[in-house]
């Protein structure tokens, strides 16, 4: 899941990248509501966490900006005034969802997963190819039974390649939905993490390259319910 922290209390907004970065998310930051509208402009995110009270651009006009321009990023607005008309008044500009400061860090992980749910098409409850069954709720892995532990970023590719049902995922789109806007699009950091994800997933293998365009996860799909939680 991509998500753009747009604040410009520069430890709050520190402190909510990091904390969604320890969930699995890639996440960009803004301090100034000109760089957020910028970073929206040219980047799909998932879910954007917006304050309302920005330098610059305000966090109303960029929150309309996104919702006029007819993009999929969910908007989940952040305010210090938590009285049922403000939450009305944001609301009312397109806002999907609204969260008063002071706020308990487990409530917005959670607010922002059921966003991001929101803001691409159903992910079924358990993504599969082969015996491979990926857990997207719980964040497991298994392998014909056998429980197989990966980095975030190891998961998150296999996320978005089995999510693909089949189709070719490049490089790019990899970089673009699993890591953030420091990783350096020049790297062989996908190429690299393939490569240790193949292995720890075993034989036979399940992701195929394709020359020049990417990779791809041939007989990827869904089942209907997930895997029981074990004892």
């Amino acid at each position: 899941m991509r998500v753009l922290v747009v604040e410009d209390e520069a430890p709050l907004a520190e402190a909510i990248a990091r904390g969604l970065r320890r969930e699995g998310m890639a996440v960009d930051v803004a301090f100034h509501g000109d760089d957020g509208h910028e970073k929206a402009t040219v980047t799909r995110y998932d879910v954007l966490v917006l304050d309302r009270d920005l330098p610059g651009m305000s966090g109303d006009e960029l929150c309309r900006e996104v919702v006029t321009s007819g993009q999929l990023s969910r908007i989940l607005m952040l305010t210090a005034s938590g009285d049922v008309a403000d939450r009305v008044e944001g609301l009312s500009l397109g806002a999907d969802d609204y969260l008063a400061k002071p706020f308990a860090f487990p409530e917005l992980v959670a607010r922002v997963r059921a966003l991001g749910r929101r803001a691409t098409p159903a992910t079924p409850p358990v993504l599969t190819a082969d015996d491979v069954e990926l857990d997207p709720a719980r964040r497991t892995v298994h392998r014909g039974g056998a429980t197989i532990e990966l980095t975030r970023k190891e998961f998150g590719v296999l996320e978005v390649l089995l999510a693909a049902e089949g189709a070719v995922v490049s490089s790019e789109e990899l970089l673009e939905r699993v890591w953030d806007e420091n990783a350096d699009p020049f790297t062989t950091t996908v190429r690299v993490t393939v490569m240790t994800l193949r292995k720890k997933l075993g034989e036979p293998g399940i992701i195929d390259t394709v020359v020049g365009s990417g990779y791809r996860v041939p007989g990827a799909g869904s089942v209907a319910e997930p895997r029981p939680l074990e004892a």
